[in-house]
């Protein structure tokens, strides 16, 4: 079996590389603060007994399960903690898979790479439903994708790359296509703390044995590298999915969860909104400066990213490295995320430079 490379590893590397000041628009890595509760969890479990520095249980600390399940509406013992939402969207997938139901993953075009790449890891198969221009996933176009070799379908809101964001109906209307072919629906909600629209809608929302819900704290709380994430698993598919997580992992890490507990309980809700009210700042700024560059552009109503299509500079990767050469700025190559936007570009809106880098861009293209 052949594994590629993700284009994120190529982009970072030749950026990392390149013979001048770059300005990253790559990675999802927030720029902003942690809450200070976090920093406060962190200090405070360095004083703990030795007997806490070992390892802890493998599904996750107790307490932090707790805490999740009530935020989440489920039960306790439905919720892996995982090694960040990556581990926790594997686990998904693959007892999606394991059921035998079918080996066909249903995507959305365009897709977060990771999710193809995870299919062929587990061996299955790939089969690509178009969203329309504005990111929004037609339920009915999924439905008629669907069929008895469909084992996962796989959707992300709020979304990476496009920023839509799905509303209930559309959630609920995917729970029922799984339901009907008894399929998994796995649904990446690890954007929900950045939701512009006011919109959002969780799979958990749908009453189902055919969902599953992945989510981390990596972005809602600006710590990428302390890789906490979790699934949310219907109760007849969760055992497996803790065996799986034991054998692969052990166990996740413990100060790292002892913090993000201690962030969870302490984070006044007007953390959230502050982030939230700088990257629509952001956005503003950003598609501002595409408008004048006569850029086609997408204006996310969630997540971190903005797509832009500049006439006659289709999206590859000698385009993206060509632009890190010539201007500063580094995005991703719109292939990397599938056919449907192979003429686009990708940028994280997620660095204090992003008015610094919409002026290079207008420059460039204006």
């Amino acid at each position: 079996m052949e594994y590629e490379t993700p284009l994120f590893f190529h982009v970072m590397r030749y950026a990392v590389r390149a013979d001048r000041d770059v300005i990253d628009m790559v990675s999802g890595n927030p720029d902003w603060e942690p809450p200070e509760a976090l920093r406060e969890g962190l200090r405070e479990y360095a004083d703990l007994e030795s007997s806490e520095f070992q390892y802890p249980p493998s599904d996750g600390l107790l307490e932090l399960r707790e805490e999740i399940a009530a935020r989440r509406g489920v039960d306790r013992d439905q919720v892996v903690v995982t090694n960040g939402a990556g581990e926790a969207n594997y686990l998904a997938m693959a007892r999606a898979l394991e059921r035998d139901r079918g080996s066909e993953v249903l995507l959305t075009d365009p897709v977060y790479p990771y999710y193809p790449g995870k299919t062929t890891l587990l061996g299955g198969s790939q089969r690509f439903v178009a969203a329309g221009e504005d990111g929004q996933l037609d339920p009915e176009r999924v439905r008629e994708a669907a069929s008895t070799d469909t084992g996962c379908l796989v959707v992300n809101t709020p979304n990476n790359p496009t920023g839509a964001v799905y509303p209930e109906e559309t959630m609920r209307e995917l729970v029922a296509v799984a339901e009907e072919y008894d399929a998994i629906l796995l649904s990446d909600e690890v954007y929900d703390h950045y939701d512009l629209s006011g919109t959002f809608a969780s799979a958990l929302g749908v009453e189902s044995e055919n969902r599953i819900v992945t989510d981390s704290v990596s972005k809602t709380l600006a710590i990428t590298g302390f890789r906490v994430g979790y699934a949310v698993f219907p109760h007849d598919l969760v055992e497996e999915a803790k065996s799986r997580h034991m054998l692969i992992n052990v166990a996740g890490s413990r100060p790292a969860q002892y913090a993000v507990l201690d962030a969870l309980r302490e984070t006044d809700p007007a953390y959230h909104e502050a982030n939230r009210e700088l990257l629509a700042e952001r956005v503003e700024t950003f598609t501002g400066a595409l408008e004048a560059a006569g850029a086609e552009y997408t204006r996310p109503d969630g997540a971190f990213y903005v797509m832009a299509r500049f006439e006659g500079y289709p999206g590859t990767l000698e385009n993206v490295e060509a632009l890190i050469d010539d201007i500063g700025v580094a995005g991703m190559p719109g292939e990397a995320f599938g056919d449907s936007r192979s003429d686009w570009l990708r940028f994280a809106l997620v660095t204090p430079r992003v008015e610094e880098a919409a002026e290079r861009l207008a420059e460039r293209f204006g």
